[in-house]
């Protein structure tokens, strides 16, 4: 009687590898792309990208004379050639200074606006029923993709019919309504993830439609408004096409008026390079400030 055919043993090589699966190409390119060389290619890539703005930062901090017959970099070896001079000449610019007024009077009311018109039109789409609301809501997503270029023209012959052509509150109001579509957007699908018992116990409560909006859905959506309160602050903030079409030459906003700074036959770095850092403190204080809040909202619309 015969024995049945035993396998034979494992050899070394398929116990080593043979058996067992074999990374892919795309498995191994990941882990070298998030090995630490890498990290460190991307730390300088950053600071190479950083470089022109250091060098224009260092730049505000020179003579004109300076500049003209050195780079930005010769301060590395002689930094007691510094001077906020530019900063004390540019602050008593009543052009420099008037525009900066004007430039907090623009995109105040203009991010306002957008923030409290695009959370009831976005708490509206998500959460009231009425005739034809996926339509209109489909109409303000394709209003996305229409360029500010496109409307320069039209707006401006309305905004001269009505007699707000080169004023400020035509410039708040194109802002406004350019920046509407996309806060409904964003808004909408972040208020739409709110559970839907938790609004029907407050409707249970007593609770309408406005008690509903300011008590429960906008605290829930504050990391999502605050990001875009950011967004639609720099926006406006670091505008200049729209400024220079429909705002009052005689009171320009800040982009405006540093183009108007400029010479005929000379670049004028010792007045744009500081006034260009001027114009950024606002921006950069109002991010750090809701830097949390920013963060949160962006992750929130991910992970929604």
């Amino acid at each position: 009687m015969s024995t049945p055919a035993t396998k034979p043993p494992a050899t070394a090589d398929a116990a080593a590898g043979k058996g067992a699966p074999r990374s892919s190409v795309a498995t191994r390119l990941v882990a070298l792309l998030s090995g630490t060389a890498v990290r460190v290619v991307l730390v300088v890539l950053a600071l190479l990208w950083l470089m022109p703005t250091a060098g224009l930062l260092i730049s505000s901090f020179r003579e004109p004379r300076d500049m003209n017959s050195s780079g930005w970099w010769t301060v590395l070896s002689d930094p007691g050639s510094l001077t906020g001079a530019n900063y004390s000449r540019i602050l008593e610019n009543d052009a420099i200074t008037g525009s900066l007024w004007t430039t907090v009077v623009i995109t105040v009311p203009a991010t306002l606006l957008v923030l409290v018109l695009g959370a009831a039109a976005a708490y509206a789409f998500a959460w009231m029923d009425f005739p034809g609301r996926d339509w209109w809501f489909i109409g303000v997503v394709a209003l996305l993709v229409v360029p500010i270029q496109v409307a320069l023209i039209p707006v401006a012959r309305l905004f001269n019919t009505l007699g707000i052509f080169e004023t400020t509150i035509g410039v708040v109001l194109f802002h406004s309504a350019f920046g509407l579509p996309f806060a409904i957007f964003l808004l909408r699908n972040f208020f739409a993830e709110i559970p839907r018992e938790l609004l029907e116990a407050a409707r249970l409560d007593g609770a309408g439609e406005l008690r509903l909006f300011t008590r429960v859905v906008l605290p829930l959506g504050g990391p999502a408004i605050a990001a875009l309160a950011i967004f639609q602050f720099m926006w406006v903030w670091n505008d200049m096409l729209v400024a220079l079409v429909f705002a009052d030459p005689s009171t320009p906003p800040m982009t405006v008026a540093l183009q108007q700074q400029m010479r005929q036959f000379d670049a004028n770095i010792d007045v744009l390079a500081p006034g260009a850092f001027l114009s950024m403190l606002v921006p950069l204080a109002i991010f750090f400030a809701f830097q949390k809040q920013f963060v949160a909202g962006m992750m929130g619309g991910a992970v929604k």
